[in-house]
């Protein structure tokens, strides 16, 4: 693999100086065939660039691997960004904004992580894009069965995670959301964008119940088995899902990358049948998990529209009671969320991070659609935003002997509740940056001060080497570098959000942000390539340099805000 990645990157530098330079060109092609390995220099020029492409490594070895050049700083950090002509996608504001950022910073180790990670969703993940200007329209038969001619119209986008094949709702959200504000004056990023909405709206219609999906049919690329055996209703197509558990922050991620894209262009664009289509099935499914587990008249059971079980021997991986979870209280107001971001079961299925999620972008879109013109529809949304935050705050506030009035993790309506924090989003750290309220909110302050102490929370994790907030998903072990960015975006202390920059600064040693890292080993970690932590590294720096900009420029430096 060693010799692969070496012979690509020979490839690509000798493709770059043949169009920019060509007698250096030549020279570089006599040495390459002294060893017999390479094309004279016109074969290069006259060449298609897409065989050149073929060439380039699979990006989840080559992050595992150090790159020339290192960064300037004490710890040396690989440049980590693919060859040119191996990223999926580009944009010149992007790059602008690399360079002006980075030549400000006083820390070279974090400005080269900026580096990296600011562009890596476009670098690495958007598998397929198109613009929508070819208007032959595709005409096949979908999931279930059914035709429609008006799917997979205008423009297209299918972002992957990062090393899996598959694109989650709430990944790639959170991958593109550092580049809305930049989408008004980059055309390019706001046809991606606009794409990415047309083809999350797709996947809502066609599965509402399921978080991660296969690549579209019109890609033509291949599909990605999980391996697992699952047995789910309602039944999903497996060409089109990759994976299949109900999460309601997937819909609200639907639901925030359209609202964040109108807020940042203006643009109303994806506002056509599809989007509506995929707007009533979203809102059909929250009306079916607001049903409590017994009928409020008889107490009789009544079975869930969704249901999941796994065969595995892990339970964080399935629901319990043969696939319905635990039962839930009738008049909450609050809605089911049969998995957690992470894609744990939850224990209590009320899980509140992302109801506070899906109220708070209910009331956004209801907005949006009263100002086309849908007054119903936007007081249907509104009502049930209401009903949600309602609950949110009756229910899902509690009162520590320790903390006082806090959130809770997930409750049940019946006053059991999970006193805890995960590092994936949404949490209930991240409740500011949702704009479910304000940061110095009384509650919010004690729940904060609960899920940063060990004390507090069962998954704040200490060791030799870092601590922060982890998660079942991986284990007791390690730590998420994102809940330390989330900890930097949602505090107002210099010191506090230094040292959780800073953390995630030694620990990110390949110059990307991983997944977790291992409390007592800094160097040991999951995933070298990870797209959407690096998004969340790379929106903490904007976050830090519009609000407090002297603590990476120095001095009395001006805020710089991406637009």
């Amino acid at each position: 693999m060693l010799w692969l990645k070496a012979g690509v990157s020979c490839i690509s530098s000798f493709v770059f100086l043949a169009r920019s330079n060509p007698a250096s060109a030549v020279t570089d092609a006599a040495t390459s065939r002294a060893h017999g390995r390479l094309l004279d220099q016109q074969d290069i020029l006259d060449a298609d660039l897409e065989q050149y492409k073929a060439a380039c490594p699979d990006y989840r070895h080559y992050s595992a691997y150090p790159h020339r050049p290192y960064s300037q700083g004490p710890l040396g950090l690989p440049f980590q960004r693919p060859s040119q002509y191996c990223r999926t996608f580009s944009s010149p504001l992007v790059e602008k904004v690399i360079d002006d950022i980075t030549s400000r910073m006083k820390d070279k180790d974090l400005a080269r992580i900026f580096e990296n990670a600011f562009p890596n969703t476009l670098d690495t993940t958007v598998k397929w894009h198109v613009d929508g200007t070819d208007k032959k329209k595709f005409k096949a038969k979908y999931g279930h069965g059914h035709k429609s001619a008006a799917q997979w119209e205008g423009p297209q986008s299918f972002i992957v995670t990062g090393d899996i094949n598959a694109e989650w709702l709430r990944d790639s959200t959170n991958q593109l959301a550092q580049y809305q504000a930049l989408a008004k004056t980059d055309k390019k990023l706001e046809d991606l964008i606009l794409g990415a909405i047309n083809t999350q709206a797709e996947f809502v219609i066609e599965s509402p119940y399921c978080n991660a999906f296969q690549p579209p049919p019109p890609s033509h690329l291949p599909h990605t088995a999980n391996g697992q055996e699952d047995f789910v209703h309602p039944a999903y197509e497996p060409s089109y899902v990759f994976e299949c558990k109900y999460e309601l922050d997937s819909l609200a991620s639907f639901l925030a990358l359209s609202n964040q894209f109108h807020k940042s262009t203006g643009s109303t664009a994806f506002l056509g049948p599809r989007w509506y289509h995929a707007l009533d099935t979203l809102m059909e499914v929250l009306k079916e998990q607001t049903k409590p587990t017994f009928q409020p008249e008889t107490g009789q059971y009544q079975r869930n529209e969704y249901t999941f079980r796994r065969k595995t021997d892990a339970g964080t991986e399935t629901l319990s009671l043969a696939g319905i979870g635990n039962p839930l209280r009738n008049g909450t107001g609050l809605i089911r969320s049969a998995f957690r971001p992470s894609d744990d079961a939850t224990i209590l299925g009320f899980f509140i991070p992302a109801n506070a999620m899906i109220a708070v972008e209910l009331k956004r879109t209801a907005q949006l659609v009263q100002a086309a013109g849908k007054e119903d529809l936007a007081k249907v949304m509104l009502d049930k935003a209401q009903s949600v935050e309602k609950g949110v705050w009756e229910h899902g506030v509690v009162s520590h002997k320790t903390y006082g009035q806090v959130f809770a993790y997930e409750v049940d309506g019946y006053g059991s509740s999970i006193m805890m924090d995960d590092a994936n989003l949404p949490s209930l750290l991240a409740l500011p940056l949702m704009g479910f309220l304000e940061a110095s909110n009384t509650v919010y302050k004690n729940t904060r001060r609960m899920i940063l102490e060990r004390e507090g929370n069962p998954y704040y994790l200490q060791g030799r080497s870092i601590e922060g907030i982890g998660g079942p998903h991986i284990g007791v072990q390690n730590v998420w570098p994102m809940s330390l960015l989330v900890r930097a975006m949602t505090s107002d202390d210099d010191i506090e959000i230094m040292e959780a920059l800073l953390s995630v600064r030694n620990s990110s040693r390949m110059g990307l942000v991983h997944e977790t890292i291992d409390v007592n080993r800094i160097t040991e970690y999951t995933r070298s390539w990870f797209a959407w932590a690096n998004s969340v590294f790379a929106q903490t720096i904007l976050d830090l340099v519009a609000r407090k900009p002297y603590l990476l420029f120095g001095g009395t430096a001006e805020p710089y805000v991406v637009e």
